[in-house]
């Protein structure tokens, strides 16, 4: 598929008037048509003030001259009686200094390209490390996000990507920290709640039970030696226990009798009781007591201490088995306690209470208290310290992260020292070539500081204002102002006023060799950049026949860039020219023989429908080859192909039609009339040269009837019926159709463009 070439100006983005975010991507050399109305001017304007434009890589608008002829153009340059500012061009230079510019302006060229190379290698490197940075701190967030979650506390000023990535970089130390130890450390560092914890109490030794001879009492039958006959009889019914029960029970209570028979007791029945029981009995039974007592005193205390214990607990410690085993320890003491009754009840049996059962509880008790302990006193030394252990808790979080990204931080720091060596030794390239650039611009701008004269300038417009028919008027320096010029007529006058076409015919001459050359040094080295809005605007025909000329010679030298085969002018200084108009004629006249240009031209056609302007491409595919494209002129190829019918077709019915569709599309599309105004024009203002009145007789109206039916088309649609068509219908003369046809044109001061369609078989 072949493909147009693109040049300064890539793209537009026409956003402006009626136009709204309408596309328009130029190439070397545009012709663009539209109606009054449809916003060219805006187009013409967008370029002039790089609005909207992209440019060609490594161009801005500060590298070109962008010179545009419109209506502004004119005005601008017409003040003080006419007035203009003096022009600088390239005008009659020795042929040695034009040679120096010609290589001196390849050279630039050649840097240029050179600039623009490297520019936009440049560019796709620092894209590469902005998709670089990208990609890893995109890596770097989504592969600590449960790091990130867990020590969320530790991210402060940290929480987006970019500033994320950044810290990751400066860690110097990455270390694999075990996470457990780490979350507890930050837990207690950064909870506002956090605050210190009391130990628990551990179980000490009971040596005063152990240096007592309470277990060996336990273990031996504690009796009596009495060797009364009231201690043998006890002893015969092996009732000592009985009866030393009883008798502590009943003492004091029985009033002298015995409790069970009630019988009165003898009176020396206490001496005889005391003689059954020796000393050594009642010391051990007293020792018994005591031992029962100490220790149910140091046990409650130790049940005590570890109850004592469970107030205020550390929340991070589980007392769910040391409740269990307080609750064992406290049954063993009870059962023991229980045992030690049950043996001074009866001191005569053997009995040993599970004093390593007792132990082995008591150690574990210990062994858990430990553990707490040591959990307790960690919190406390955090809590203790707390700004410091937040600083050592981040410190170990970033190099736990740094760890965690090591392969991802080594990849990307290689390939970003790779990218970065590319850009600085393609920046240095670049200044370089700025350097040379500049260097260049200053030869060429001195050397044309040696040739730039405002007199080659004034006898060449002079002589195109000559050769145009203008003969009443020149361009002369003014008198003490250099590089300005006046308007002088024919009497030798300044010139006051000028018409419309006389105006725009000599800002266009200037605009010519502004395009040629230039009005300040800066420029004269500058590439041009040209546009050109309707600049034919109220003059006459030979006029626009000049103008025409100037145009496509400038035309000629854009082409210069695309290919110097057969090249008609000198010169490739217009890198890029738009051409915009409503005028037909001068559009055909501007694009003859442009059409196979296909690589370098372009048509468009600018529309306007409510209140919205586009621009439409005109391609289509190659009729020769349908897999290429191929332009078209839409002025040519929709009208013109009209009148080519319409001097063919010889039949009343397909001529009325071409005439229609001819009055309707010039008139009202190009011209801009309304069916009204044509009409009034026509058969009020103009009505003589359709009634024909011989020197005798009635005045003959058939022309006259046969205008109006004709322009009764134009406001009729294609099922539409009128009297004018009934009329028309009637009428068998095809000759006198196309006569009126022709006096239509002249009427409405038209002639030279019915001329021009019926001398040229398109």
């Amino acid at each position: 598929m072949n493909t147009k070439m693109t040049s300064a100006v890539e793209h537009i983005a026409l956003d402006a008037a009626t136009f709204h975010s309408v596309p328009f991507t130029p190439t070397l050399i545009n012709f663009i048509y539209g109606n009054n109305g449809t916003e060219k001017s805006t187009i013409a304007r967008e370029i002039g003030t790089d609005s909207g434009i992209a440019w060609q890589d490594g161009k801005s608008a500060a590298d070109y001259s962008v010179l545009v002829y419109n209506q502004e153009f004119v005005d601008a340059n017409f003040r003080n009686y006419g007035n203009l500012k003096g022009v600088f061009t390239v005008g009659e230079q020795n042929i040695e200094i034009q040679n120096s510019i010609a290589e001196k302006t390849q050279q630039k060229s050649e840097q240029d390209k050179l600039a623009i190379e490297r520019t936009t290698e440049k560019e796709r490197k620092e894209s590469a490390r902005e998709t670089l940075l990208g990609n890893f701190q995109d890596g770097c967030w989504n592969k600590t996000k449960s790091i990130r979650d867990a020590f969320d506390a530790t991210q402060t000023g940290f929480k987006r990507k970019a500033q994320f990535a950044d810290r990751v970089l400066q860690i110097a130390n990455p270390t694999e920290h075990n996470t457990e130890e780490l979350k507890s450390l930050y837990e207690t560092a950064f909870d506002p709640n956090a605050r210190t914890y009391r130990e628990f109490q551990q179980l000490g030794r009971v040596t005063r039970l152990k240096d007592s001879n309470g277990n060996d009492l336990l273990a031996k039958p504690i009796t009596s030696s009495g060797n009364t006959p009231f201690a043998g009889f006890i002893k015969a019914l092996n009732a000592t226990d009985w009866v030393r029960q009883g008798h502590e029970h009943f003492t004091g209570t029985a009033d002298g009798k015995c409790p069970y028979c009630q019988q009165e007791l003898p009176s020396d029945f206490e001496e005889q009781l005391a003689a059954c029981f020796d000393a050594q009995y009642q010391e051990d039974i007293d020792a018994l007591r005591n031992f029962y007592e100490d220790y149910q005193s140091d046990m409650q205390g130790f049940v005590e201490l570890l109850k004592a214990n469970l107030q205020d607990v550390f929340p991070k410690i589980s007392t769910k088995e040391y409740e269990g085993k307080l609750a064992f320890f406290q049954k063993l003491i009870e059962s023991n306690l229980q045992i030690i009754a049950s043996k001074i009840k009866e001191p005569s049996s053997v009995v040993a209470i599970d004093n390593d059962a007792v132990k082995t509880v008591r150690e574990e008790l210990n062994e858990l208290i430990a553990g707490f302990n040591q959990l307790i006193q960690a919190n406390n030394s955090v809590v203790n310290a707390k700004q410091q252990k937040q600083a050592e808790c981040k410190t170990k979080v970033w190099e736990l992260i740094a760890f965690t990204l090591q392969s991802v931080v080594s990849s990307y720091k290689t390939s970003r020292t790779n990218l970065d060596g590319e850009i600085v030794a393609l920046t240095k390239q670049i200044n370089d070539t700025r350097s040379a650039l500049r260097a260049f611009e200053t030869e060429i701008a001195d050397l044309n500081k040696r040739i730039v004269s405002t007199a080659p300038t004034i006898k060449s417009i002079n002589d195109l204002l000559r050769d145009s028919g203008f003969q009443g008027f020149i361009l002369r320096e003014k008198r003490g102002q250099q590089n300005v010029y006046e308007v002088v007529r024919h009497d030798g006058q300044v010139a006051a006023n000028l018409s419309e076409g006389e105006r725009n015919f000599i800002a266009f001459l200037y605009f010519y060799h502004l395009v040629r050359g230039s009005h300040n040094d800066a420029d004269v080295s500058k590439d041009k950049i040209v546009v050109i809005d309707d600049p034919v605007s109220s003059m006459d025909s030979s006029v626009l026949f000049i103008v025409s000329t100037l145009v496509r010679e400038m035309v000629e030298v854009c082409h210069n860039n695309a290919s110097y085969l057969d090249n008609q002018v000198e010169g490739d200084y217009i890198k890029q020219i738009f051409i915009l108009t409503h005028n037909v004629y001068f559009h055909r006249e501007i694009t003859y023989n442009q059409t196979h240009r296909y690589q370098c031209v372009s048509f468009f056609v600018v529309n306007k429908a409510s209140n919205n302007s586009s621009i439409r491409h005109c391609v289509r595919p190659s009729q020769k080859i349908p897999t290429e494209n191929e332009n078209f002129n839409p002025v040519q190829n929709s009208y013109a192909a009209l009148w080519s019918e319409y001097r063919e077709v010889d039949t009343v019915i397909p001529v009325l039609n071409v005439i229609r569709r001819i009055l309707e599309y010039y008139f009202m599309q190009l011209c801009g009339y309304d069916g009204v105004n044509v009409r009034k024009r026509v058969l009020e203002e103009n009505k003589d040269k359709f009634v024909v009145t011989p020197a005798e007789g009635l005045p003959d109206y058939t022309k006259y009837h046969l205008a109006s039916a004709m322009l009764s088309y134009i406001s009729v649609n294609s099922v539409g019926l009128s009297d004018g068509l009934n009329y028309v219908d009637d009428c068998a003369d095809i000759t006198l159709y196309k006569d009126v046809f022709k006096l239509i044109f002249e009427a409405l001061q038209q002639e030279q463009h019915y001329n021009m369609m019926m001398g040229e078989d398109i």
